[in-house]
């Protein structure tokens, strides 16, 4: 959950917290409060801050930062975008602030890329609030849906190339969003050389998520390779993915083109994301 704390050396001041763990806690000292609602499905709330800039916030959690959310949003899309010979159709789940779309419509190759987010008021507000992340929505080939993804992946004919799993906690509407049945769904609208990505959360704050994560992907790809970056405002700073693949001999780790105007990806870190350390390669063994 979130909450704003006086700190008594600095009277009137107002500060996000998002609890990490029982014993863990990150706050941001805030500007304002730009928007905050209940929605149908979460706590929406969105403030300006003196250290990242705007930010959302989601049943308390930090999704994004306008200093950071670049680290993020580039390693969730260019790499199963560059690891692909050819993506011109994408699915992103959740994701609905915009930043992951934006960068899947930095590659020319993409003819159209569909989001699916259940809540609307999320898209709305990031479009008025979060211009940095929300402005590719206004893009020809953005599709975007408002609605149950789960039973969007069980009932389309649509058949993509890339599938971006850009989901909140999993909990609530998103429970469903790390297990086996929902990876099945997603296989069968993915096509035959298809890629799919997920975060899997941080190896110091949620290991038993992360390796879960991983094992139930392994119930239903012939291959899955997990990779990881740096995320400052996410739980730890070091993020993990999982990247399943609908091909057993496909070398993920190998991009296959460049894509311009990025901050964090580079193809030299997509092949080095691929390289563990060695109590990760150990954590998801087990």
């Amino acid at each position: 959950m979130s909450e704003y704390v006086s700190v008594p050396k600095r009277a009137n001041e107002l500060w996000l917290t998002e609890y990490s763990t029982d014993n863990l806690k990150l706050s941001m000292r805030v500007k304002s409060i730009l928007h905050s609602e209940k929605t149908q499905y979460q706590d929406l709330l969105i403030a300006d801050t003196y250290e990242y800039g705007r930010t959302l916030m989601l049943d308390g959690a930090f999704q994004l930062t306008e200093r950071d959310e670049f680290t993020y949003s580039e390693m969730m899309s260019h790499v199963p975008l560059c690891a692909h010979p050819n993506p011109e159709h994408v699915l992103i789940i959740g994701g609905g602030d915009g930043a992951i779309m934006r960068e899947v419509l930095k590659h020319e190759c993409v003819k159209k890329c569909t989001l699916i987010d259940i809540d609307e008021r999320v898209i709305e507000s990031s479009k008025k609030y979060l211009p940095f992340a929300g402005s590719s929505f206004s893009d020809s080939r953005a599709d975007v849906k408002c609605m149950d993804a789960m039973k969007y992946i069980r009932e389309t004919s649509e058949r993509y190339d890339v599938v971006i799993v850009d989901s909140t906690d999993p909990v609530d509407f998103a429970a469903g969003l790390f297990q086996s049945g929902f990876y099945s769904d997603v296989k069968r609208v993915m096509n035959k050389n298809a890629f799919m990505s997920e975060l899997t959360e941080s190896p110091f704050t949620d290991a038993k998520l992360m390796c879960q994560a991983i094992h139930e992907m392994q119930k239903v790809f012939p291959l899955v390779k997990m990779y990881w970056g740096v995320v400052p405002t996410y739980p730890s700073g070091m993020w993990t993915y999982g990247l399943s693949c609908m091909h057993e001999n496909a070398n993920p780790s190998e991009p296959m083109r460049n894509v311009k105007g990025t901050r964090y990806y580079t193809n030299e870190i997509h092949r080095a994301s691929f390289i563990l350390p060695p109590f990760l390669e150990e954590m998801i063994r087990q």
